[in-house]
């Protein structure tokens, strides 16, 4: 792979908006409204909802949504690849280029903070790394232990190897894979900055808050709506495919604890309980996030407001 070259450069898309918020907030129901007043866009901004088979275990936008407003990056995205930051930032690149010309407002929705940072150019231009080199270095990982893979990276890449303890394993393991695959330190690549899509003077941005009573009665009656309509089968298809249990899409909320009951570890009943149990947890840091990490530049809005208080067609 050849050295890394400046992020291309190109005019950032003028009148996005942008909706945030832990999940089962209302984001979807309100991201759809704005879509059919505004004609507009809704873009992915889930990191698991970019994964085919998981449709119902991760909530996306049934197909009654989707036939009333265009809906892009949902679904597209094999369980058997670990999809990044990166790629997401590369496939909304796509689709400024196909669609932004139109005029339509774009519309991006979900709780994945990350992505929300490198649609304004906040994150570095990482590289995909190939599923068989992640595995090589994790595989020698288990193998070796961190302490002689940080020998190794000593003399690949020393000024990496400085900054990171011997018994970081983890970190050591990423630093070793990105020189692998590139042929260049770590560092460099985290030097380079993707420019922002998104231009900041006319975006418009969202966080929904809901109090935590709300929000736990929500993720209960939705996680028994998902049963009720084929989360466990979209599960069972997953585990059929015997794919790597490391890989993000095996990590999804409601996954394991289903896997779990489908191999006869546990009942129906506790997986169910505990994958609740697991998405009020991960609302929490959501939330917890979304207020460590947002600016007042974000409008904080209730799941019930009003589309026309706080969207007007752009002059």
């Amino acid at each position: 792979m050849k050295n890394p070259a400046p992020a291309e450069r190109r005019a950032p898309l003028k009148n996005a908006i942008l909706i945030a918020g832990p999940t089962a907030s209302g984001k979807s129901r309100l991201a759809l409204a704005l879509a059919e007043r505004s004609g507009g866009r809704i873009v992915n901004a889930d990191s698991m909802q970019v994964y085919a088979t998981l449709e119902r275990i991760t909530a996306r936008p049934d197909r009654a949504a989707r036939d009333r407003a265009p809906h892009h990056l949902y679904g597209h995205v094999d369980p058997a690849r670990a999809y990044s930051t990166g790629a997401w930032l590369r496939d909304v690149a796509a689709l400024v280029d196909r669609f932004g010309v139109d005029g339509a407002p774009f519309i991006f929705v979900g709780g994945t903070g990350l992505y929300f940072r490198a649609l304004e150019g906040g994150l570095s231009d990482m590289p995909d790394i190939p599923a068989a080199v992640r595995r090589r270095w994790r595989d020698r990982l288990a193998r070796e232990g961190s302490a002689a893979l940080h020998d190794e990276l000593a003399a690949r890449d020393p000024a990496s190897a400085a900054r990171l303890a011997p018994a970081d394993g983890q970190r050591i393991v990423r630093a070793l894979e990105i020189f692998d695959h590139t042929g260049r330190p770590i560092g460099d690549w985290q030097a380079r900055r993707a420019p922002a899509i998104v231009e900041p003077d006319t975006l418009r941005r969202f966080v929904l808050e809901v109090d935590r009573a709300t929000l736990t009665r929500r993720i209960d009656a939705r996680f028994d709506d998902m049963m009720a309509s084929g989360a466990l089968e979209e599960v069972s298809a997953l585990v059929a495919r015997d794919l790597d249990p490391d890989l993000p899409a095996m990590k999804a909320i409601g996954v394991p604890e289903l896997s779990a009951a489908l191999a006869g570890a546990t009942t129906l009943e506790d997986a169910v309980s505990r994958a609740k149990t697991a998405t009020r947890r991960y609302a929490k840091r959501q939330a917890t996030w979304f207020r460590n990490q947002l600016d007042s530049s974000w409008t904080k809005i209730a799941p019930d407001v009003r589309v026309d208080r706080i969207f007007t067609p752009p002059i």
